[in-house]
């Protein structure tokens, strides 16, 4: 006898809400942080992503050791914005010949190919090239074609500058924007793909992870050269939020002095619109031992206090001073305290220590991940992992253990203390064990995030969610991250892979998208139907191979039915409630059914068959 329970989740259904704010669960993203190597690029002027000076022979030393890097920038005068003011350096200790600065834009596969603007202030020359080489030059002006991907690197020299006038204000543009760049700094590509999403998270942004930042003078200017040093600046992070319609979540340095929080704090809440929702949060991930930030705290809290008590004081005294500069519209932030998702002791440790009423919500992580026993059944597998395989795991990893991880800390916490539960980071977590490391199933992990039954898993994730928020009080799901390389060791967090390609299916990017779509609709025909109501499919009870599903709706329609790969199964035309026989596949299994309605009206349901 086969039987097959077909179970509906409340919240994939379009039009069930009547405006963004009824949605139980909102979306928003991280943004990766500035670097010359990476795949998201905000800005059209992508000097801003080059990287920091090296130094270099200005010329080739016959029978010399010629190294790429000399590490020799100490010798040079910059100025206050990172130019140098004298190349060449001469008669340095230890150098083979004059000394010139360099900076390169790695991986240029990602980047558009065309006739890109070079201008700069002063006077001297500068020398691009590999995949950068110069079409016309006049003195302030040149025009560089950009072939992405030849040599997959682009550099750009200063051979000379006249001390007198040095070469400053360098802005690299991207095609066709040298006339617009001053007033519209964004990259249309990186803004319309930002469009569905309702917050932004600046956390690389503002390189958090191991933050050097201490006093207020040590921040990001605008001004300087590259951000590719400490970061962007806070004044841009208020732009893109206000220039896009963005609520913006901040991270606040580890090592941020008393005065460097306060002015912090001012600058948001003077610039930042007043519409915009502001998240504030300490650090980030202050549990985690392979950052600075939780070896800094370690060492420099109370050693009479246990940890992760130790670390409460900085977290507590940071969200105070926002508190303070707050006080008369504290209804414009959201004091965050990070926990970790599947520690439950140390959330524990971390936010009952916070003097109650210091915080507005708490926020794990909620990833999805492939569990012990699923590396070890991938790493048998031996070559050419089926990429099913990986889904099949990680959604095993997602039911038995990421899902309770969020429902301990929801029962835990939020309900305990009548909190928000947001969302930090999350999504799929697939990397290899031991992290950092190739194994024989790495390509079946990139493949599947391009796979089809990865839209499956975002959305019965994200359903999931869904049920521990409410349109009173929704959660909020930072995605990690925005666009990211694919990488077999390091994993693949990007909901997009690249920012120029706007025919490639990324079917995490149009899972989160179609989510937030479901939550902007404004009228629905369809009642109401309570999470996790189940739908019977009896089977045929003279032995034929049809099944009868017994339909809930009073609603005529038609019933979709898809394998994990997005393979259609099944398309029938349902008339109404009642008893309909259905022709299902054979084989038991996980599949994906999709309702629709002829007013266009649609919700997805999961459907386990059982042998």
């Amino acid at each position: 006898m086969r039987l097959l329970t077909i179970l509906f989740l409340l919240f994939t259904f379009d039009g069930l809400v009547s405006a963004q704010n009824d949605c139980p669960l909102r979306i928003g993203t991280n943004l990766a942080g500035p670097a010359d190597y990476g795949s998201e690029w905000p800005l059209v002027d992508i000097m801003k992503y080059a990287r920091t000076w090296t130094t270099h022979n200005a010329y080739w030393v016959g029978g010399g050791a010629n190294p790429w890097d000399t590490q020799v920038l100490t010798y040079f005068d910059l100025d206050e914005n990172g130019w140098p003011k004298q190349v060449p350096v001469e008669n340095i200790p230890g150098t083979e010949a004059p000394q010139i600065v360099l900076t390169v834009w790695a991986n240029t596969e990602v980047l558009p190919a065309g006739t890109y603007v070079l201008l700069y202030e002063g006077e001297g020359t500068i020398t691009l090239r590999w995949d950068a080489q110069v079409i016309t030059s006049e003195p302030g002006r040149m025009e560089v074609n950009v072939t992405p991907g030849v040599a997959n690197i682009m550099a750009l020299e200063i051979n000379a500058t006249d001390p007198a006038n040095h070469i400053r204000n360098i802005r690299f543009l991207m095609p066709d924007t040298e006339e617009t760049y001053p007033e519209q700094i964004w990259c249309a590509e990186w803004m319309n793909k930002l469009t569905p999403f309702s917050a932004l998270r600046f956390m690389d942004w503002g390189y958090t992870n191991n933050s050097p930042l201490q006093d207020w003078t040590d921040r990001a200017l605008e001004s300087q050269y590259t951000f590719t040093r400490v970061g962007m600046p806070y004044e841009l992070m208020v732009k893109a939020c206000n220039d896009l319609d963005k609520d913006a979540w901040v991270c606040i340095p580890h090592r941020a002095s008393d005065d460097y929080i306060q002015k912090m704090a001012e600058l948001f809440r003077d610039q930042l619109e007043p519409e915009r929702k502001l998240y504030v949060e300490y650090s980030n991930e202050t549990w985690n031992w392979i950052f600075d930030q939780t070896h800094y705290l370690n060492d420099q809290g109370d050693q009479n206090t246990s940890w992760p008590e130790r670390t409460v004081p900085f977290v507590q005294n940071a969200l105070d001073i926002w508190s303070e500069v707050f006080a008369n519209e504290m209804d414009r932030i959201v004091r965050v305290v990070g926990v970790q998702h599947s520690w439950q002791d140390v959330s524990n440790r971390v936010v009952f220590n916070m003097q109650p009423g210091s915080f507005d919500a708490f926020a794990p992580a909620a990833y999805f991940h492939i569990p012990g026993e699923g590396h070890a059944a991938l790493k048998a597998l031996g070559n050419n992992v089926p990429v099913e395989e990986v889904l099949t795991w990680a959604r095993q990893g997602m039911l038995e253990e990421a899902w309770s991880w969020t429902l301990s800390q929801q029962k835990s916490i939020a309900d305990e203390l009548g909190i928000p539960m947001l969302y930090y980071e999350g999504g799929q977590h697939l990397t290899p064990d031991p992290w950092g490391t190739n194994q024989n199933y790495g390509p079946a992990m990139v493949a599947a995030q391009r796979d089809s039954g990865m839209y499956t898993l975002y959305r019965e994730w994200l359903d999931s969610l869904s049920t521990l928020g409410s349109p009173q009080d929704p959660g909020l799901f930072m995605h990690f991250s925005y666009i990211g390389v694919p990488s077999q060791k390091y994993g693949s967090f990007g909901s997009l892979e690249c920012q120029f390609c706007p025919d490639e299916y990324f079917p995490k990017y149009e899972a989160l998208v179609d989510y937030q779509k479901a939550c902007t609709s404004t009228t629905s025909t369809l009642p109401a139907i309570e999470a996790w109501l189940q739908m019977t499919v009896y089977p045929n009870p003279t032995g034929g191979e049809n099944t009868f599903m017994d339909w809930p709706l009073d609603e005529s329609g038609t019933l979709k039915l898809y394998d994990m790969r997005g393979v259609k199964l099944l398309e029938q035309r349902i008339n109404g409630r009642g008893i309909h026989p259905i022709d299902l596949p054979d084989s038991p299994g996980f599949y994906m059914g999709l309702i629709q309605t002829p007013t266009g009206k649609s919700r997805w349901i999961k459907v386990i068959k059982t042998p």
